[in-house]
């Protein structure tokens, strides 16, 4: 399992208020995509996200998408490790992903971008 990198999550009430700052910040361009009635930009290393709040309330849990090479072999060492997984593996706009909970009580995100 070899870990890319990570995105810190975001919540926002107004994405396209929100979008140019990280823009900016980042010096990068927003990845705009929707998943489940959400509203999402990936900037940078930010990940903004904007909804119905009983959505966010669910993203909200989770500490932080890490990207990885593939999602199945992340499964395998997390699995390995102790942790549970809670969702997926599942498929996304860019790949597939899926949360789970360490044993320490903290719940990521494992995101690939295979197809």
């Amino acid at each position: 399992m070899e870990i890319l990198g990570a995105s810190l999550r975001v919540c926002v009430d107004d994405l396209d208020a929100a979008v140019p700052f990280y823009e900016r910040l980042a010096g990068s361009k927003a990845l705009r995509f929707e998943r489940d009635g959400v509203q999402v930009a990936a900037v940078g290393c930010f990940l903004l996200m904007s909804g119905p709040e009983s959505q966010l309330e669910v993203l909200r849990k989770v500490a932080a998408t890490i990207a990885v090479t593939d999602v199945d072999e992340t499964r395998t060492v997390l699995t390995e490790l102790g942790a549970h997984i809670l969702a997926g593996p599942v498929p996304t706009p860019v790949g597939r992903n899926l949360i789970a909970l360490h044993p320490d009580g903290t719940v990521y995100e494992y995101a690939d971008r295979r197809g």
